[in-house]
């Protein structure tokens, strides 16, 4: 029940929403999901990225919230483009992609200096038995089950 009401709620909210605000909420909200996206994509597929590389990652949300809110157009005073001037290159280009290089960039350095000062990489509690994919056969069974796909493992 409580749900429902806040399902409810949250209808009532968008529907009585000014179409401007729901223009710049859903802009944020491309650049703030695809901040998301590097932390959650390297940790599902990769080892090499240290842990602690996350920790700024607000940071990196504000400068694409900052990059949206300070672009101006005609119609509106802030939230005005989704395009912006990508820093030291000059030419225009999509906050988010650019805060997503950001991302990126920042979370490589980091991990390069927090491996260089010897940061220590915590213990990885995740057992290889149940992250380690079993084969499936053509028909969707798990006959091959006793023929887990390996992947190189770090120490």
């Amino acid at each position: 029940m409580v749900s429902l009401i806040v399902k409810l709620g949250a209808l009532i909210f968008v529907l009585s929403l000014d179409r401007q605000n729901a223009i710049n909420f859903q802009l944020l909200g491309g650049i703030w999901i695809l901040q998301t996206f590097p932390s959650i994509v390297s940790a599902c597929t990769t080892r090499w990225f240290h842990r602690w590389r996350c920790s700024p990652a607000g940071r990196r949300m504000i400068y694409g919230t900052i990059a949206a809110y300070q672009q101006s157009s005609v119609a509106t005073k802030h939230f005005g483009s989704s395009l912006d001037e990508i820093p030291g290159l000059g030419n225009k280009g999509y906050i988010a992609l650019t805060a997503f290089a950001l991302n990126v960039l920042v979370a490589v350095v980091l991990t390069i200096a927090l491996r260089a000062g010897k940061a220590p990489e915590g213990v990885d509690a995740t057992k290889p038995t149940t992250t380690t994919p079993t084969r499936r056969s053509a028909g969707g069974t798990t006959a091959g089950a006793d023929r887990p796909v390996t992947y190189p493992m770090r120490g």
